[in-house]
């Protein structure tokens, strides 16, 4: 009977003692995971270091560069000096709010180029066209249409003057004039001075660059100086002197006539072709654009792009592109989407 009154208080006195258990286990689950809280809230250096170690422990590595088309690299782009910093842009001004699309040569000539090589009405309706397709590959940007004319045409032969060099009569530039017009275009004067010299032939351009859809062009390549080489038996160049002297001398007529700003093209396929590039100064009513001007397959185009247009940076850039010659091996014509993956994405595109 003690027995029995023994394990009868036990079992009565059981509730208390679950009781007091519950309590007691309540309170240390309570307490870890205040402890844990604190631990999430002050961060856990161990284990933050254990995640930083965990990549170089598995042998992992970090992202790959970017592989980039030449002329496409951002970083080589901001490396040389890209976006320039110019001038404000100036009420009236083409670039860069528009791109530039435009016919080159000489309606005298079938082989100079695109201008010349159809019919005037086949001709306007190809480059029509092809403005379409920039515009389709790039719409944010209007395509501003362009005749590029040869107005001035290096020689083999020295000619009356000896200078290497025929300037086209007044009426066939008008009429080229006349052209642009009819398909809302504006036009180029572009001059290649043989033997000649810039600061002499410009001016005798004055009558039709007062034009307020009249700009200018000058090639490198044809500018052989006084006594030099006859054109095409080697490569010419300008100094950043002879382009500061047509800049200077189209802003002055932009003063003069109060014209909105002047577009003016260098071409340019070689690093000689333009000397001293940094000297070239920037004017707020003359926008500078180096063409990158030569033929042949897209690496060797985009290698161009890369070494003369990209690397030295001067204002705006252009890419030029031939339907037979870049084609002539069996190369594909370089596409607008191809051409607008480069850094900068040139503003002016010429087709010859």
């Amino acid at each position: 009977m003690y027995r029995h009154l023994s394990i009868s208080r036990i079992f009565l006195a059981l509730p208390r003692v679950v009781g007091l258990a519950l309590i007691v286990a309540i309170f240390i689950i309570g307490w870890h995971s205040k402890a844990e809280a604190e631990k999430k809230k002050k961060g856990n250096p161990a284990a933050a270091s254990a995640k930083s170690a965990t990549p170089a422990a598995a042998g992992e590595s970090a992202q790959p560069k970017v592989k980039y088309e030449v002329g496409e690299d951002p970083e080589f782009a901001k490396k040389k000096g890209w976006p320039v910093q110019m001038p404000p842009t100036p009420e009236g001004a083409i670039l860069p709010a528009k791109r530039i699309v435009a016919y080159y040569g000489n309606p005298q000539s079938k082989k100079m180029g695109a201008l010349g090589e159809h019919p005037k009405d086949e001709m306007l309706q190809r480059l029509k066209k092809e403005a379409a397709n920039w515009e389709k590959a790039d719409p944010s940007t209007p395509v501003q249409p362009a005749l590029h004319l040869v107005a001035v045409v290096a020689q083999g032969e020295p000619g009356k003057a000896s200078l290497y060099r025929m300037v086209m009569p007044d009426k066939i530039v008008s009429m080229v004039h006349d052209w642009a017009k009819e398909i809302g275009a504006i036009m180029f004067i572009d001059i290649q001075t043989g033997h000649d010299n810039i600061r002499n032939v410009l001016p005798r351009f004055e009558w039709l660059l007062k034009e307020p859809d009249v700009h200018l062009g000058i090639n490198p390549e044809f500018n052989m100086g006084k006594g030099g080489p006859r054109p095409c038996a080697k490569i010419g160049s300008y100094d950043a002197a002879d382009i500061n002297f047509a800049s200077n001398y189209l802003e002055s007529l932009v003063e003069k006539y109060h014209l909105p700003p002047k577009v003016f093209i260098v071409h340019r396929f070689r690093r000689t072709m333009v000397t001293n590039y940094k000297q070239i100064q920037l004017r707020p009513n003359v926008q500078i654009v180096m063409h990158m001007d030569g033929w042949g397959a897209p690496w060797l185009k985009r290698d161009s792009y890369h070494d003369y247009i990209i690397a030295e940076p001067v204002q705006y850039t252009g890419f030029k592109l031939f339907y037979h010659n870049d084609t002539k091996k069996g190369d594909p014509l370089m596409t607008p989407q191809e051409i607008l993956r480069f850094i900068p994405k040139p503003v002016y595109i010429q087709y010859q």
